[in-house]
């Protein structure tokens, strides 16, 4: 069977299409076949970016190593029949979440065997997590984790292995080193209670608003012509090595 990653949470602005997008395709680059499903379906901010690919890589006669996209339908699970004709042809199935609790949402997060989600890195999007006090005390889990707890529970019942719950710090500056400090320590202090683990996520950068209308990725630079890359494109080659790592996906060894 097909793993499935999720890429969710419940805030919009996170970063999670752009985390989607380097994470489906640099798994293609690799070799491994990977499908693609946008449950946001009124953005559809994902299935867009890919629509951008094909084009941008027709226009230009290129290949470009792409995901499978599939297509939600209607009806009362259209969830399933999706997953199913994706799973024939898969190894990874990723499903990229809206930024809000729909029911196709909530249904990804219980057949998720990977969950990915970006956080913007501050106490706002912390909230979403967990409710502090103004101490800086955490005072209990917030909506997004109940949910996942949930569906954890639910997995549990139907003999399903465990989420490997991964939350991305995204957007990290260099600025604010105290702010980062303090949400470094509340997220430790949260994972060690409900159950994630915690990795360094992409830095804020010009480039990833670039991308998106010709469908590319930071692995793309070089077939496009762009032999020499600027440090901040190595750095940012890098945080997407580090993350595909950190995933620890079944039979994946970095290769890029």
């Amino acid at each position: 069977m097909a793993h499935i990653i999720v890429v969710g949470n419940e805030k919009g602005g996170s970063g999670k299409s752009t985390t989607s997008m380097h994470v489906a395709t640099a798994l293609a680059r690799m070799g491994y076949r990977v499908g693609a499903l946008d449950l946001d379906v009124r953005q559809r901010s994902f299935a867009r970016y890919l629509e951008n690919r094909a084009a941008f890589a027709a226009r230009e006669g290129l290949s470009l190593p792409t995901p499978v996209i599939g297509q939600i339908g209607g009806g009362p699970d259209p969830l399933t029949p999706a997953l199913d004709a994706l799973e024939k042809e898969c190894d990874f199935i990723l499903l990229d979440c809206p930024g809000s609790h729909t029911k196709l949402s909530q249904m990804a997060h219980t057949l998720a065997d990977t969950l990915l989600t970006p956080l913007n890195d501050s106490f706002i999007d912390f909230d979403l997590l967990a409710r502090m006090s103004p101490e800086g005390e955490i005072l209990g889990p917030s909506i997004y984790s109940e949910m996942v707890w949930n569906a954890r529970q639910l997995r549990g019942q139907a003999g399903a292995r465990p989420i490997d719950w991964l939350v991305l710090r995204n957007r990290l500056g260099t600025q604010q080193m105290n702010n980062k400090r303090r949400v470094g320590g509340a997220l430790a202090q949260l994972s060690r209670r409900i159950g994630f683990r915690v990795a360094p996520g992409f830095s804020e950068r010009v480039i990833f608003r670039e991308l998106f209308p010709r469908g590319l990725t930071l692995l793309d630079l070089k077939d496009i012509g762009i032999e020499s890359m600027s440090m901040s494109h190595v750095a940012a080659r890098q945080e997407l090595r580090d993350l595909i790592n950190e995933l620890r996906l079944p039979d994946v060894t970095v290769s890029f």
